[in-house]
């Protein structure tokens, strides 16, 4: 027997996705993973977002999950561009290595 899938099914995703993030973000040192895992901290708020706004029946949830998406877009870009420049610089992409702050 098939079940449906309940807003319960949508919230562990977005817990999931926000968990496996948040450890790419603080354990990583590598600039692209950690790009990738602010990538997934937005994707799961998309997913909350969706699941909420569907579960109340209003589409302003749904216009702010495109709002997000538009947002995570140009942030993947611009940090893409900001990553190359840096590697052209340094020569490296990992964070620790990256100390634009010292002389």
């Amino acid at each position: 027997m098939l079940h449906a899938i309940s807003p319960i099914h949508y919230l562990v995703l977005s817990a999931l996705l926000l968990v496996i993030g948040t450890v790419g973000v603080l354990l990583r040192r590598n600039i692209v993973v950690i790009l990738m895992s602010i990538e997934l901290i937005l994707n799961a708020v998309n997913i909350n977002l969706a699941a909420f706004s569907r579960m109340h029946a209003q589409i302003q949830g749904q216009i702010f999950v495109l709002t997000v998406m538009a947002v995570a877009v140009a942030e993947a870009a611009v940090g893409l561009a900001v990553l190359i420049a840096l590697f052209r610089n340094r020569g490296t992409v990992i964070a620790d290595d990256l100390d634009l702050l010292k002389w």
